[in-house]
């Protein structure tokens, strides 16, 4: 285990560091984690269940992983993974992906496969008896997320960090919330999560690829925009925006 690796310890700063600005978990927490078998997810985990070994607050970690239908998904890779690290991984097997892409469906496919997975993710969250999600989003999401609403719903708004649903019932925490993916990635490296080929027919067409791709070209000329623009969303100055 790379605990004492530059990207671990980096890692497990920034994390810690949305942990306590936004106090995510407390004593007793039942925590369900979407375990999407992507890069972030797995490093959620991992990094969750890592600090539970060195830290006074006692929770319990739920994975959850939402199959959306796609032949050749990730399913087995991730109860292999699971079972190798000792985490009891529930799986919710759907057909979202493949009927969101059929002809029944007139919305974008992505954002009907999006929101059944998320409200089943919600379901067995509940079911389980867990009064917080923990959901793998990243600094790089909670960007590409403000233009997606700037350019495609009219709004400057992103995901929150800590976010509560249905009266409080249950809590979204993004623990990653001020980590860089690049960190992220390098990390699925050196752990050797299992991550494979995304089988929707959608990857990488998507408007978040599109965005993605528009904002690598800025930090490629100015490695300081990225901070800038998270830095700009917790300094809004709304008397400079029309009303």
């Amino acid at each position: 285990m790379p605990t004492h690796s530059n990207t671990y310890k980096s890692l497990n700063r920034s994390m810690g560091k949305a942990l306590h600005a936004y106090s995510m978990i407390q004593d007793g927490d039942r925590i369900a984690v979407g375990l999407s078998g992507g890069k972030d997810s797995w490093a959620l985990m991992w990094l969750l269940a890592e600090r539970q070994t060195r830290v006074p607050v006692r929770y319990s970690l739920h994975p959850i992983h939402i199959d959306p239908g796609f032949e050749g998904g990730p399913s087995g890779a991730i109860e292999a993974f699971c079972r190798r690290m000792g985490w009891t991984v529930h799986i919710e097997r759907t057909d979202f992906g493949p009927v969101a892409h059929s002809d029944v469906n007139r919305e974008n496919p992505c954002f009907l496969c999006a929101r059944n997975r998320r409200r089943r993710l919600f379901e067995a969250a509940d079911r389980m008896g867990c009064r917080k999600l923990a959901l793998g989003h990243n600094k790089d999401d909670l960007i590409e997320t403000l233009f997606i609403n700037m350019f495609y719903a009219g709004e400057i708004s992103t995901m929150m960090a800590h976010q509560p649903f249905f009266d409080g019932r249950i809590t979204v925490i993004r623990p990653l919330a001020y980590t860089d993916e690049a960190h992220l990635e390098r990390f699925a490296r050196i752990m050797q999560f299992p991550v494979p080929p995304n089988p929707c027919p959608s990857a990488g067409r998507s408007k978040r690829a599109a965005v993605k791709d528009m904002l690598r070209r800025l930090y490629a000329d100015n490695r300081k925009i990225k901070g800038n623009i998270f830095r700009s969303m917790r300094h809004v100055r709304a008397e400079y925006l029309p009303r």
